[in-house]
């Protein structure tokens, strides 16, 4: 039975009915900063990716400053950022190291003091603009932040409309755009945004130049220490791909235009924004902006031990109904990634079939008997041009159905078929994926994906063959607990990965509780459901068919209900991180 979903392709938390707190629209933003008249030193500081010419045009000259500086007339030349950098991102296409640097890296030590003695000696109002304002100004009277989604700027990448942090080069490929701004624009930004959060004055959001919102920064923290203190979703994004399918176009009622819909990042914090509405008003932020500042509320004591201000669950679709198989691949062990890239913690990981058609596999694990040095040999041809890899020669294809669940630690070969739709759930270590064979085609930009045979070589678990793979990661499951209307079922993970899995069947009320951990859930199965708190500390919360949802840990005790009267069993998934339910 196929279940069409009310799926909210834009989720928001409501925050107040009070649209006087968002402001909407330029002049209510001038209006609102003109109420600052003893502001003579404002920054305006940007995330990397922020379009500066509307906010020049719109918000700088109705400010009417003597003085107008960019942050990027004080920056090193791009061609010393570039070799300042070089170690950092290497020549790979795809991986960097995930290493902490500073904003103030990419300054000239000697343009940055000027840029200071001229504003200090400017009479009349100064105005810093760009990444890096606030360094500019250090003793400034106003801070404004101009905040922009991470997919909205993948968005702008593709359409070559920005550059990378300090250089000039918005005609390059989007991938290398992104590599550069995911291994260092956006962790130096994000590392300078911590520091100025408690002195933010007025957020904008900046992902609509034509529609901007701002908020003080009273509103904003207050906003997000009342998110995590709730159920609440980050908003999805879709993505096409050469493996993509159609499930997602018709259930979640998708537009036409792209040639299929591979991916949604339906929870994945590092990327998706995080929507808060005051009355009709929306503004939109990085849901990472939550994750850092919330992380005691949101993750729990426990998480932050031990990944600091991370979300180390990942919930997002994989979509091959229609579509073709997904890169065979392995992630990295967790030495490897540390000592690579200097990642801590690696991409274990699990494929819940959401659905699967007929004919639905999942590649999984190596055969029994196999010879590792002829698969290396056909793998390295393969890669060289030379004959089709032939893959089920080597690797287990197992059926798949409807609700099974298949648990993927690093280190295990894996992929899924075609005519499955995964609910992928694994840790969030950002983008370690080695691929070892692409079926032979194309990327939908008409060049090869880039392939990571030695990495991946140096990664494969060669004892995880088909009994083993049979009897530790396939539908590893076992009812822990009953109950009137209800029965929870473990499901995973593996042993070797810190993530649990949980799968309510329920046709009444089903209690919950964090205990201080951060639950990541989905409704599996069923038109809707309600989450509700047994103490009213949150309004009652509706999620919907396939509609991944996050309960902080600050919540506690939480229930979930059917919808309206269940005519058959609904199913919840949840996954937290081991050491408490």
């Amino acid at each position: 039975m196929t279940i069409r979903s009310n799926y909210d392709k834009r989720p928001a938390v409501r925050i107040s009915q009070s649209e006087s707190e968002c402001a909407a629209g330029w002049r209510e933003i001038l209006d609102g900063l003109r109420a600052h008249p003893s502001a003579r030193r404002i920054a305006i500081e940007c995330y990397p990716g922020v379009r500066i010419e509307p906010l020049q045009r719109e918000l700088v000259l109705g400010l009417a400053p003597k003085l107008v500086i960019e942050s990027g007339s004080a920056m090193l030349p791009a061609q010393t950022i570039e070799a300042k950098f070089a170690a950092l991102l290497g020549d790979d296409p795809v991986f960097g190291l995930m290493e902490p640097r500073d904003l103030e890296e990419f300054f000239d030590p000697a343009k940055l003091a000027q840029a200071r003695h001229m504003a200090k000696g400017t009479r009349g109002r100064v105005i810093a603009i760009g990444t890096g304002a606030t360094l500019l100004l250090p003793d400034r009277d106003l801070l404004l932040y101009v905040d922009v989604a991470r997919w909205e700027i993948q968005q702008r990448q593709r359409r070559n409309e920005i550059s990378n942090l300090g250089l000039d080069n918005p005609g390059e490929l989007p991938g290398q755009l992104y590599k550069r701004a995911f291994f260092l624009d956006w962790r130096v930004a994000d590392r300078h945004k911590d520091g100025l959060y408690e002195q933010v004055d007025f957020w904008i959001d900046g992902n609509l130049p034509e529609k901007p919102a701002m908020v003080s920064g009273e509103v904003l923290r207050s906003a997000l220490a009342a998110v995590s203190l709730q159920p609440f979703r980050v908003v999805p994004f879709f993505d096409p791909g050469p493996w993509g399918g159609q499930w997602m176009r018709s259930h979640f009622d998708l537009p036409e235009g792209p040639p299929n819909y591979a991916w949604c990042f339906d929870c994945v914090p590092e990327e998706n924004s995080l929507v808060l509405r005051f009355g009709a008003r929306e503004f939109e932020l990085p849901a990472l902006t939550l994750v850092h500042h919330q992380a005691q509320s949101l993750l729990g004591y426990r998480i932050v031990e031990q990944f600091g201000a991370e979300f180390p669950i990942r919930f997002d679709f994989l979509d091959t109904m229609d579509g073709g198989n997904l890169s065979l691949q392995v992630h990295p062990l967790r030495s490897y990634i540390k000592e690579k890239f200097g990642q801590s913690y690696t991409q274990d990981e699990s494929y819940y079939m959401l659905d699967a058609g007929p004919d639905a596999t999942v590649y999984l694990g190596l055969r029994e008997g196999i010879n590792k040095e002829d698969m290396v040999a056909d793998l390295r041809a393969a890669q060289a041009g030379g004959a089709a890899f032939p893959a089920e020669k080597y690797v287990n294809v197992w059926p798949a159905t409807k609700h099974e669940h298949f648990l993927i630690p690093a280190g295990t070969i894996h992929c899924s078929g075609s005519n499955s739709m995964v609910l992928e759930i694994s840790a969030t270590p950002y983008i370690f994926t080695f691929k070892l064979w692409d079926w032979g085609r194309m990327g939908l930009n008409g060049r090869p994906r880039p392939i990571h045979l030695e990495h991946g070589l140096k990664n494969i678990q060669w004892d995880r063959t088909t009994e083993w793979v049979r009897k530790n990661l396939i539908n590893q499951e076992e009812t822990v607990a009953s109950g009137e209307g209800w029965r929870e079922e473990r499901t995973g993970l593996h042993p070797l990965e810190f993530i649990e899995t949980r799968r309510h069947w329920f046709t009444g009320s089903v209690q919950h509780d964090t205990r201080g951990n951060l639950h990541v859930l989905n409704l599996v199965e069923g038109n809707a459901a309600i989450v509700e708190s047994p103490m009213n500390a949150f309004l009652p919360f509706t999620v919907h068919y396939a509609e991944t949802f996050i309960v902080p840990a600050a919540v506690g005790p939480y229930t979930i209900r059917p919808a309206g009267l269940a005519k058959r069993p609904l199913a919840t998934v949840k996954a937290y991180v081991r050491g408490s339910k």
